[in-house]
């Protein structure tokens, strides 16, 4: 009598099996162990957070505010910059930043420029003067209260400035190899002149 071969499904999965068992014992390990693992796989866990990495601090900004007294002097262009330096000795506390110096006074001013040679101011003077001269005709200026330098005077005061910025790099203001701080002045009698100094900055 033949032998059935018709196979029904128990047989297959187990013809399966053995083969599998057989021939690729990796396969059939992955296949056991997959339960374990189907968990994490549907739902897999968040990963550890990131640890915050430090920041270095902000630089702190400082202001710094000051008045002060220039020598008293009559009509003239003066160089200035080791008086400001005297008087502000807080600017060696900067690390980076602003002094900017601001004359209160409407007759006189404040720039920067030549710092060697002396004629260079008596030039400058000398130029300003014919820009703006004195009017003793009575027929250029209505305002003299003061005298005839007195108009003049605020000319020059406008043409010039009253204020000036210089940068401070290392507790040190950062100037060109030729240049300094002026005060000009432009009545004919001896004034003194306040000068109020801001710092803005950050500080060593």
């Amino acid at each position: 009598m033949p032998l059935s071969t018709t196979s029904t499904p128990t047989t297959t999965l187990l013809f399966l099996t053995v083969f599998i068992l057989a021939f690729f014992p990796p396969i059939f390990q992955s296949i056991i162990t997959l339960p374990l693992y189907l968990p994490s796989l549907l739902y897999p866990s968040s990963p550890p957070p990131i640890a915050a990495q430090p920041q270095p601090p902000a630089p702190t900004m400082s202001w710094f505010q000051k008045q002060f007294t220039l020598p008293s002097r009559s009509r003239g262009s003066y160089l200035i910059t080791d008086h400001i330096e005297s008087s502000l000795p807080e600017i060696s506390q900067y690390k980076v930043g602003i002094l900017h110096l601001f004359v209160l006074h409407t007759s006189c001013g404040l720039t920067m420029n030549e710092n060697w040679d002396e004629e260079v101011r008596e030039d400058m003077s000398d130029a300003l003067d014919r820009l703006a001269p004195q009017d003793k005709a009575g027929k250029l200026y209505r305002h003299a209260a003061e005298g005839l330098d007195d108009m003049p005077a605020h000319i020059k005061s406008s043409l010039v400035g009253s204020s000036v910025t210089v940068p401070i790099t290392d507790g040190k203001l950062t100037t060109g190899t030729w240049q300094g701080i002026w005060y000009l002045e432009f009545r004919q009698a001896r004034h003194s002149r306040k000068v109020v100094a801001t710092i803005q900055g950050e500080k060593k």
